[in-house]
């Protein structure tokens, strides 16, 4: 990690603006690294390229115990509103996007999968889930404290499946937290780890959007994911896909601009297959469920639950 040791202030028991190791953190391990500012995407995601052929797989590998903390963390309006406009939420308002914790975590996330002591390669690393909970309104204008860490690797029935915890603070309050998993195919003979999916027929088709082609490149540039699989049909075909595929989190946020969230939400999203761009989906929703569709194929399904003590009525985006 020494490349990017610049972006790193101090490590100690509290961390400026942390707590203590062991006061609630999911991750147990040693005390929080501190950073002055959010780590550069495009070296780490070139260091986690070149490191990712001399990894190894295994979900008994030991990963990263370290949690990344960037505190008095404010947001680029200019870059909010971008993603704001790409995905379809509301502009202008003094409110950050359910989704959008995550686009501030995804640095330092990057940061901690592309080191040498991670054990899953970053090529081919393919996000499959995320659970968002988010336990009060966040304004745009607000300062806040960031932590990323690892929370665990996991067998899957295709490969290795890697848990990453992002927490937002308000002083010592939690406001938004979330867990992504990440899926590492290789040869197992596991046949456990895979989550069991809810069965339920097709849910009732409320819009068709089409897709542009470049969707994905808008998205890469206000949420700084700039993967080649999502940018042009060169890029995707070196990865095995057609065309280029719209981001995951694109399609998650999409589907939650349009079925609204509450101010007190858990929110939950499995990417199950890719939207290929362009292209033409539906959207489906009914109560608490969504689905983003492709004719037959379900490509995106989730659901907003409200915290006990809200209502679906008090829905904010």
């Amino acid at each position: 990690m020494g490349t990017y040791a610049d972006d790193t202030q101090a490590e100690g028991p509290h961390g400026e603006g942390g707590r203590a190791a062991g006061s609630g953190w999911t991750n147990s391990g040693g005390p929080p690294t501190v950073l002055t500012r959010s780590p550069s995407l495009v070296p780490l995601l070139a260091a986690g390229a070149l490191r990712s052929p001399f990894k190894r797989p295994s979900a008994d590998a030991d990963f990263p115990r370290t949690r990344l903390v960037l505190p008095r963390l404010r947001v680029d309006l200019a870059r909010l509103a971008a993603y704001e406009r790409v995905c379809g939420f509301p502009t202008g308002e003094d409110a950050l996007p359910v989704t959008y914790p995550h686009v501030l975590g995804f640095p330092l996330a990057m940061r901690l999968m592309s080191g040498r002591d991670f054990p899953l390669p970053l090529l081919g690393l393919v996000h499959t889930s995320i659970e968002i909970t988010r336990y009060r309104a966040l304004t745009a204008s607000g300062e806040y404290e960031l932590t990323v860490y690892v929370d665990g690797l996991a067998p899957h029935r295709r490969g290795t499946e890697v848990a990453v915890g992002t927490e937002l603070r308000v002083g010592e309050d939690v406001v938004w937290e979330s867990v992504s998993t990440y899926l590492a195919r290789h040869r197992t003979k596991e046949t456990d780890g895979e989550r069991e999916r809810e069965k339920h027929g097709p849910l009732p088709g409320v819009a068709e959007w089409r897709l542009a082609g470049d969707i994905g490149r808008r998205y890469a540039a206000a949420s700084g994911d700039r993967n080649p699989i999502h940018l042009y049909p060169l890029t995707a075909r070196l990865f095995g896909f057609k065309r280029a595929i719209a981001h995951g989190m694109w399609t998650a946020a999409r589907c939650l601009a349009a079925h609204g969230t509450p101010q007190a939400v858990l929110v939950r999203a499995e990417f199950r297959a890719p939207v290929l761009l362009p292209g033409t989906v539906t959207y489906a929703a009914d109560g608490e469920r969504f689905e983003l569709c492709g004719g037959d194929r379900v490509h995106v399904s989730g659901g907003v639950y409200a915290l006990p003590g809200h209502t679906a009525q008090d829905a904010v985006s």
